[in-house]
C-alpha cells in the first residue's frame, strides 16, 4: 500500500515540478520577446526593457499566448511595424525552444 502511496507523491512532484518549469520558461519566453518586439519598435536600452516587462504582464490577462500576441501584433500596428501575424508567432516558437534550453541548461 505504501509503495502506492509513493508513486502517487512521486507522479504528483514530477507534475509540479514540470508546471513550474513551463511557467518559468513561458516568462522568458514573454521577456525574450518583447525585448525581440522592442528592437522592432525602436525602443533600446531602458525603455526595452520596461517593454519586455510589459510582454510578460500581457500574458497574465487570459490563458495561453493570445493575450500575448495581441499585445505586440497591436503595439506592430500603432506603430506601423510590418510584421506577419506567421512572423511573430514563430518567433515565438523559436524563443520557447530558447527559453527551455535556458531554462533546462542553466
Amino acid at each position: 500500500m505504501s509503495s502506492m502511496k509513493d508513486r502517487q507523491d512521486g507522479f504528483e512532484k514530477k507534475f509540479a515540478h514540470d508546471e513550474e518549469l513551463k511557467f518559468k520558461a513561458t516568462a522568458r519566453r514573454n521577456k525574450l520577446l518583447g525585448i525581440w518586439a522592442a528592437g522592432k519598435l525602436g525602443k533600446a536600452g531602458p525603455d526595452a526593457d520596461a517593454y519586455a516587462k510589459e510582454v510578460v504582464i500581457s500574458d497574465f490577462e487570459e490563458a495561453g499566448d493570445d493575450d500575448v500576441f495581441r499585445k505586440i501584433r497591436g503595439d506592430f500596428d500603432a506603430a506601423g511595424v510590418k510584421e506577419s501575424d506567421h512572423q511573430i508567432r514563430r518567433t515565438m516558437d523559436e524563443l520557447m525552444a530558447t527559453a527551455v534550453d535556458q531554462i533546462t541548461n542553466g
